[in-house]
């Protein structure tokens, strides 16, 4: 009875304490300065010509479209003929003698149009391209070697070459050099020579095709140089221009359209050999060209690799074989398919990729979904920003959703040991915007105070039992 009739006391005292007291909402302070995201758009209302997407009224802007994922057919490319699916009022693909082409965006991949893309056909000299993926990360450019007659010995009859010399010191650059512009077959073997040697380089290439997922390749000669059995395609061509262009050191080089290369004490001009770079010898230069890889054998006919630049869009092509027109053919096709990629990218369906099948795996529950980017670079930028500010406001969602819900429990807390569980206004309470003077009340301060008032209220109402109990006992 004692002990009930303290305890009875110490409660009437706090319900009386609390009562008297506002519900603390020092929990709910940091919600007053968040304002509830209705768009993850309102992250870029910074970026130029953002406020235009939001009406007068400031209604929450609408996040873009997402790119569309079209269906394509794995197979498609392996069929024969020309593959390509245009939209209404898309333009008509050129008709070339190449026996194969491929045209593709840089960019995501995706290959706008082809023939006979998995055709295998002898490389000549584009099969450099794949021998610089390959090599160049190995060496610096400032790296210096002297060549030795070993490095000089099987180079084919006929080669191109840029004239390295034995016993004479070269930067790797200037090796680099004679292989984009020259074509030089003297500096394959010396760089071959550099990272293994000739059959460890063919091993190393063979593997890096591979892991490109170009699976019609079969290197025998790094440099190109016709042998049996080796062979490319238009599809495995255009998948090492696209993986150079994402090469600093590999774009530098292929776009390089003159350089001095040194003899010793002095030194002579070299010319990048692929004309739709130079302008030179009857073909006129490509507006935006990066150039990248040409090559030419008895065997393999002319071959090209090209990639040009126009606006945000990159687009690569790549012609093997032209059967008339002459040496000059191979430019005039490629130029025939930059020009038609470029009128067309907005108005044809990709019919493959030139993704490995685990990168478009990857990329999607179905690996057959290649998406098209219908946007530009301002757009793109705004689509990251719009992904970091989705990111920002869901941290910032979660901290007040943390802070509404401790707010709550202890509002809630109080009111059940009065004996009243106000819930309703308890709630009110931790919600931004409904009480702005208890949003602003500090943290710390508010929650201590109510906890010392219920420690007094407690301490007064068991001192106030212990003297009335006093006052019995001496009546008694």
């Amino acid at each position: 009875m004692i002990v009930t009739s303290a305890v009875r006391h110490a409660a009437a005292g706090t319900a009386a304490v609390l009562f008297v007291l506002p519900v603390p909402a020092a929990t709910a302070s940091p919600v007053t300065s968040v304002v509830p995201v209705t768009s993850a758009a309102s992250a870029v209302s910074g970026l130029p010509g953002a406020s235009a997407a939001s009406d007068a009224s400031g209604a929450s802007r609408r996040e873009p479209t997402q790119p569309v994922r079209h269906h394509v057919d794995p197979a498609r490319l392996d069929r024969k003929g020309t593959q390509v699916q245009p939209l209404p009022g898309a333009p008509s693909v050129p008709s070339l003698s190449a026996l194969s082409w491929v045209v593709a965006d840089a960019s995501s991949g995706e290959v706008l149009a082809a023939r006979n893309a998995h055709r295998k056909l002898p490389p000549a000299s584009t099969l450099k391209a794949l021998f610089a993926l390959t090599a160049l990360p190995h060496h610096e450019p400032s790296e210096q070697h002297t060549v030795a007659d070993s490095e000089l010995t099987g180079i084919g009859d006929g080669s191109s070459l840029v004239g390295v010399k034995e016993g004479y010191t070269y930067k790797v650059s200037d090796l680099w050099n004679g292989v984009f512009l020259s074509s030089g077959n003297d500096a394959v073997h010396v760089l071959a020579a550099m990272n293994g040697g000739w059959e460890s380089m063919s091993r190393q290439m063979q593997d890096k095709a591979r892991s490109l997922g170009a699976m019609d390749t079969h290197v025998v000669s790094p440099d190109g140089y016709d042998a049996p059995g080796q062979v490319s395609s238009a599809y495995d061509l255009a998948v090492f221009g696209r993986a150079g262009l994402q090469d600093p050191e590999f774009t530098r080089y292929c776009s390089t359209r003159y350089a001095d290369f040194p003899a010793g004490s002095w030194s002579y001009g070299i010319a990048n050999t692929n004309r739709l770079l130079t302008g030179e010898n009857g073909v006129a230069r490509y507006p935006g060209l990066l150039g990248i890889k040409n090559g030419y054998t008895s065997n393999a006919g002319n071959t090209l690799i090209s990639a040009a630049r126009r606006g945000d869009r990159t687009l690569v092509v790549s012609v093997m074989n032209p059967q008339g027109g002459g040496g000059l053919a191979v430019y005039e096709e490629a130029r025939e398919l930059l020009d038609w990629g470029f009128e067309a990218v907005e108005q044809v369906q990709p019919v493959g990729s030139l993704l490995p099948a685990h990168t478009k795996a990857a990329a999607g529950a179905d690996s057959r979904a290649v998406s098209v980017p219908r946007e530009g670079a301002a757009a793109k930028a705004a689509g990251k920003a719009m992904a970091v500010g989705k990111a920002e406001a869901a941290a910032k969602a979660e901290a007040v959703g943390k802070a509404e819900a401790v707010g709550k429990a202890e509002a809630v807390g109080k009111a059940e040991a009065a004996g009243n569980a106000p819930r309703g206004g308890a709630e009110a309470a931790a919600v931004p915007g409904k009480d702005s003077a208890a949003g602003a009340a500090p943290s710390g301060a508010s929650v201590g105070l109510p906890l010392a008032l219920v420690g007094s209220a407690c301490a007064a109402a068991l001192a106030l039992w212990a003297r009335r109990r006093r006052s019995v006992d001496r009546v008694s």
